[in-house]
C-alpha cells in the first residue's frame, strides 16, 4: 500500500518563507554530525545484499514504539514516522489505531526498502529530521525511532514536531541514551591514546534522560513520561560489533572523526575490550533506549491541583490505613470514582 506520492498538499508548507527557520532564530546551533555522510551510510547500508541481517535492535526497539501507540485508547487520522528506516514503526500499526501514514527518511534507497502496515495507507517522503516539512496543526500524532540522535539541531527538531501537530497531539519515540556502547568508548580510547598518542571522538555523542527531558519541555510539550531500557548484545570480537554497526547505518559521522582506524590500534582496542568487559559469552555491548511521550497542551488536558489546596499531609502517609478508615462514603466514592477514570484514560495517570 505504499505510494512514492503524497496527497493532501495542505498537510505540507512552503520551505522558501522563514517559518522553517523561527525556532533557530537567535540561537546557535551546534553542527557537530555531517548529515551528508549519514545519508551515504544509510544509502551504503541499502545496498548491501545482507542488510536484513544487521536489523536485530531496530526491529525491537521498533516493535516497542508500535507497542506504546497502540496503548493510546485513541484513532489518529494522521500519523508522521520521523526517520523511519525501513518501517520499523510502522507496519506494526493497525487501522484501529491510524488512519493515514506517512514515512519520512533521509535516505532515498533506505526509504524505498521501507515496510508499511498491512492495513493503513502509507506514502513515502524522502526528507530531512531538520527541516520538518508539514504545516502547523495539521498532524495528530508524531513516532520516532532510533533516528534523532543524528540531529545537530534537535531543540529547532522538536519545535517544529510542537508546532507541526494539533492541540492534544502526541509526540512519542525512542532514542539512544548516554551510556550506548560506552565499553567500545573506552577501548577505543584506550588504545588510541596508547599507540597514537592521542584520541578523536568514534562513537557519536548520546543525550542523556534529564537533557531530553529538558529539550522537550523548552520545546512546549507536557505531561512527559520517559522511561530507560537496555539491551546488552554479545559479539564474538571488536570486528563484528564494528561491521554490525555499519550494516546497520550506524557508524560515525561526526565532522572532527577521522578517515580511518590503524589496524594496530583496532587490535588493541579488542584486546582491552577483552580484559575490560570480556565474558565467556564473548564480547557485550550495552544499548540503552530512552523512551519518550510528550503532548501539545489543550484545555481538555488533566492540570496540577492548586498550590495549598491538598487535604492530606505527605507526614500522615505512614498512617494511611488508619486515615482510611475514618473517610466517609462520600470520599470514598470520590476516590474510587477517580481512580476509574484514571484506569479508563491512561494520559490521566
Amino acid at each position: 500500500m505504499a505510494r512514492m506520492y503524497y496527497p493532501f498538499s495542505r498537510l505540507f508548507r512552503n520551505f522558501s518563507s522563514s517559518s522553517c527557520l523561527k525556532s533557530n532564530r537567535g540561537e546557535v546551533i551546534m553542527n557537530v554530525f555531517d548529515r551528508k555522510a549519514k545519508r551515504m551510510h544509510r544509502d551504503r547500508s541499502a545496498v548491501m545484499p545482507d542488510y536484513k541481517v544487521y536489523e536485530y535492535i531496530k526491529e525491537e526497539i521498533g516493535y516497542r514504539v508500535a507497542d506504546r501507540v497502540g496503548d493510546i485508547k485513541r484513532e489518529f487520522e494522521v500519523l508522521v514516522d520521523l526517520g523511519c528506516g525501513r518501517g520499523y514503526v510502522s507496519k506494526h500499526l493497525l487501522k484501529d489505531t491510524v488512519k493515514t501514514i506517512y514515512q519520512c527518511e533521509l535516505s532515498e534507497k533506505m526509504l524505498s526498502q521501507s515496510e508499511v502496515s498491512i492495513e493503513v495507507p502509507t506514502y513515502r517522503i524522502v526528507a530531512d529530521e531538520e527541516y520538518f516539512p508539514f504545516r502547523d496543526n495539521s498532524l495528530d500524532i508524531v513516532v520516532s525511532s532510533l533516528s534523532l540522535h543524528w540531529v545537530n539541531d534537535l531543540p529547532g527538531c522538536f519545535k517544529q514536531v510542537f508546532n507541526a501537530l494539533k492541540p492534544d497531539g502526541v509526540f512519542l519515540g525512542c532514542m539512544f541514551g548516554g551510556d550506548t556502547l560506552f565499553e567500545l568508548r573506552v577501548a577505543l580510547q584506550l588504545a588510541e591514546q596508547e599507540r597514537e598518542g592521542g584520541i578523536s571522538p568514534h562513537i557519536s555523542p548520546f543525550t542523556s534522560v534529564q537533557d531530553l527531558g529538558n529539550l522537550l519541555n523548552r520545546a512546549g510539550f507536557t505531561m512527559l513520561t520517559m522511561d530507560v531500557d537496555e539491551m546488552k548484545i554479545t559479539y564474538p570480537s571488536i570486528y563484528e560489533l564494528m561491521y554490525d554497526l555499519k550494516g546497520m547505518a550506524e557508524n560515525n559521522c561526526t565532522w572532527s572523526r577521522k578517515p580511518a582506524l590503524r589496524r594496530d590500534t583496532i587490535m588493541a582496542a579488542d584486546a582491552i575490550y577483552r580484559d575490560m568487559y570480556g565474558q565467556k559469552e564473548g564480547l557485550p555491548a550495552t544499548f540503552q533506549a530512552i523512551y519518550f511521550i510528550g503532548w501539545k497542551p489543550h484545555p481538555s488536558q488533566p492540570k496540577p491541583a492548586q498550590r495549598g489546596s491538598g487535604q492530606m499531609s505527605l507526614k500522615d502517609i505512614a498512617n494511611l490505613a488508619d486515615i482510611t478508615e475514618t473517610l466517609t462514603p462520600e470520599d470514598a466514592k470520590k476516590i474510587s470514582d477517580m481512580l476509574s477514570n484514571m484506569e479508563e484514560d491512561p494520559k490521566k495517570t
